[in-house]
């Protein structure tokens, strides 16, 4: 199977290739290894895994953990995007957004972390609509995002994508999901 090289090419064998998103002032850039010492920072604080849980990677960890995603999915049904958020044109990183595509590219999984010092001022928000949209054009059905209930600045991000909160409970955190197309 195609994919994208562990440090940000493309494989020519024709994987799922992420692109580069920008608006609202933000730059989504496709992950690379080398983002793993910056991104470092932007997750170092340990507030951030009161919700998430676990604890802040080291440069090393996250170096081996943004390979494996380069590698891309055992399962071909399945593709992965991740985006490093970059606030303005040469700002520094303040998070990520995930996203998964799976049933044909039919169905996606939407994430998004911002680091703690970069939060409230609507990043997150910002990072995962530009995701939404490109997901859109890829004639995406419908994505799902998961979060911990009473989380209220994530609820707010699913909220302000349209999104709604379902019964559906997965490890904890609760399923939002927004139909795009029936």
């Amino acid at each position: 199977m195609g994919g994208t090289d562990p440090v940000g090419g493309t494989d020519p064998v024709g994987g799922a290739i992420t692109v580069p998103l920008a608006g609202g002032g933000l730059h989504l850039e496709p992950l690379r290894v080398d983002h793993a010492a910056e991104m470092a920072g932007v997750l170092a604080d340990p507030l951030l895994y009161t919700v998430i849980g676990g604890e802040p990677p080291t440069v090393g960890e996250l170096r081996a953990r943004y390979a494996g995603q380069l590698r891309g999915p055992v399962d071909p049904d399945e593709e992965w995007h991740t985006w490093v958020v970059r606030d303005g044109d040469d700002g520094p990183l303040v998070g990520f957004v995930q996203a998964t595509l799976t049933r044909g590219g039919s169905t996606a999984e939407l994430a998004w972390v911002v680091g703690v010092p970069w939060q409230g001022r609507g990043l997150a928000g910002r990072a995962a609509a530009l995701v939404l949209a490109h997901l859109r054009g890829r004639a995406v059905r419908e994505v799902h995002a998961y979060v911990r209930p009473g989380h209220r600045a994530s609820e707010r991000v699913a909220e302000r994508l349209g999104m709604v909160r379902t019964a559906v409970q997965v490890d904890g955190e609760t399923r939002w999901r927004l139909v795009l197309r029936p």
